[in-house]
């Protein structure tokens, strides 16, 4: 006898619930990455940009591209477009073709880190690129951690010596300070970070080399770190030929090791050199992707990838550790009209300019005091340094305005008493901010110096 009607609805009714849940459960398991994961497709590549159809994968988690011959490569989500993820490589996509399965994972980027990776000189991705072995660390860390509340930093309070006397003593560095190192090429910018990595009173030093060339890069690991700066230093290293993705990953993952030393109570120096060129590498994944520009070529992501970036540094709260940062920016042209050295100069504690007109005479480092200030000196200097800064700056600039006038001997001494006394410091002024790159001068030392170059030329006044 067959069965009822209203007993064969029933029985549809309950497979189509069992078979709609099985489809759920096979969406999240595909989503959570257990279980079977939905492939997609590698519809289209245009320049940097790949765009996948079929699958789905979160923005910033990781996919496999896996060709017809076997041959593999990774990606990172960055954007989606309607049912299309864009996806950026991490690596040179040679030899992939239209076709390839796009496998998503629900993985995002992490790197080992421990106290076993000082001295390591590392890639994009975290791997070694020295030949010392797999990198150990029994811990893990990601490119963007979670932020930290403002109101739990703890104020600058302490100098940070960074063995070099123009800065410790006229342009004073605290710890958790971030400044910004304005500099042209060729007037000794690699020359003041390889000082500042060798004589700084920091524990732990944090060197990020973004967009350089290749050579440079093999250069400042094997020149300008010494042994002793070397056991305490990382380097990440994504020279200019590498991918826009990993050289932004590279500034990123700096900042997380100096982030991982200094939750260990640690006072750390990160080197970002340079944030110019984690800017020009954010645009190339932004117009790649299809982002507008608004700005001398940039679109609006570069405007917020460089405070995303730069407050991470910093002081922390109870565990007192600390990131004191520097990061270098590059001023081809007229500064003045650079949206990148304007957009640092907003969000960084001071900025120390390098003068072309300076290096060019021979002197070295080649800091610009008139043009260059920091933010933090204030609360971490005595109002006797205070002072003596303040007669330096005063003299510099009076020497300055009428350097024309001394150097063709049309200045008549006595018409101004303030440039009289410029004239009269300005020999030992100029021996003052020359310092030899194998020489360390500490803190101390340096404002010992600032205060004994006026009593010398007070003295020599008094005898004549």
């Amino acid at each position: 006898m067959g069965e009822s009607v209203e007993t064969l609805e029933q029985r549809v009714a309950a497979h189509g619930r069992h078979w709609a849940e099985q489809f759920r459960a096979a969406r999240e398991r595909a989503r959570s990455g257990t279980g079977f994961v939905v492939n997609g497709v590698l519809s289209r590549m245009i320049g940097m940009t790949l765009e996948a159809s079929g699958c789905e994968a979160a923005v910033g988690a990781r996919c496999v591209l896996v060709d017809h011959e076997g041959s593999r490569a990774e990606a990172e989500v960055v954007g989606f477009s309607g049912n299309s993820l864009l996806l950026m490589p991490t690596a040179p996509l040679h030899g992939m073709m239209p076709g390839a399965r796009v496998i998503p994972t629900s993985k995002v980027f992490e790197a080992r880190i421990g106290p076993d990776v000082l001295g390591r000189v590392l890639d994009g991705t975290g791997q070694p690129l020295d030949d010392a072995g797999p990198v150990p660390g029994e811990h893990r860390i990601r490119l963007t951690p979670r932020m930290i509340n403002p109101l739990h930093r703890a104020p600058i309070r302490e100098p940070l010596d960074v063995g070099v006397r123009s800065i410790n003593a006229l342009l004073t560095v605290g710890r958790g300070q971030r400044l910004g190192l304005f500099a042209r090429s060729g007037v000794g910018k690699s020359m003041l970070l390889g000082m500042m990595t060798r004589y700084t009173s920091a524990d732990v030093i944090v060197v990020g080399l973004i967009g350089e060339r290749g050579r440079e890069v093999q250069e400042f690991v094997a020149q300008t770190l010494d042994a002793r700066a070397r056991r305490r230093a990382v380097v990440v290293a994504t020279p200019a030929d590498y991918p826009p993705l990993e050289r932004v990953h590279g500034a990123l993952l700096a900042t997380a090791i100096a982030e991982y030393f200094r939750d260990q109570g640690r006072h750390v120096l990160l080197l970002v050199d340079s944030l110019t060129r984690v800017a020009q590498a954010q645009r190339e994944i932004a117009l790649s992707i299809g982002e507008a520009p608004v700005s001398k070529g940039y679109p609006v992501s570069v405007f917020a990838k460089i405070p995303q970036l730069v407050e991470r540094a910093g002081n922390a709260g109870q565990r007192g550790g600390s990131i004191t940062a520097f990061y270098t920016v590059l001023t081809e042209g007229d500064e003045r009209s650079d949206p990148i050295a304007d957009a640092a100069r907003a969000v960084l504690d001071g900025h120390i300019v390098l003068s072309s007109v300076l290096a060019e005479s021979g002197l070295y480092p080649a800091v610009d005091i008139e043009a260059s200030i920091s933010r933090a000196a204030q609360s971490i200097t005595t109002p006797e340094q205070r002072k003596l800064v303040q007669k330096f700056r005063q003299l510099n600039a009076a020497y300055a305005q009428n350097r024309d006038l001394i150097t063709v001997g049309a200045y008549a001494r006595g018409r101004d008493a303030l440039v009289d006394e410029a004239i009269q410091h300005w020999p030992a002024m100029i021996e003052f901010l020359c310092q030899d790159t194998d020489q360390a001068v500490s803190f101390a030392e340096s404002v010992a110096a600032l205060g004994a170059l006026f009593k010398r030329g007070a003295g020599a006044e008094n005898a004549a």
